[in-house]
């Protein structure tokens, strides 16, 4: 089985979109969070 060897530029390319990928997953368990608490904080704010 021959495996695939990625250029320097593809791999830069891959890890920056990993990157990019993790921070709007990150992203979304922040928001989900935020609105977690405000949906159960919200009789207690008003």
């Amino acid at each position: 089985m021959d495996l695939v060897k990625l250029t320097e530029k593809q791999m830069k390319s891959r890890r920056n979109r990993n990157i990019a990928l993790g921070l709007v997953l990150a992203g979304l368990v922040v928001l989900f969070y935020v609105m977690a608490i405000v949906k159960m904080g919200g009789g207690a704010a008003g």
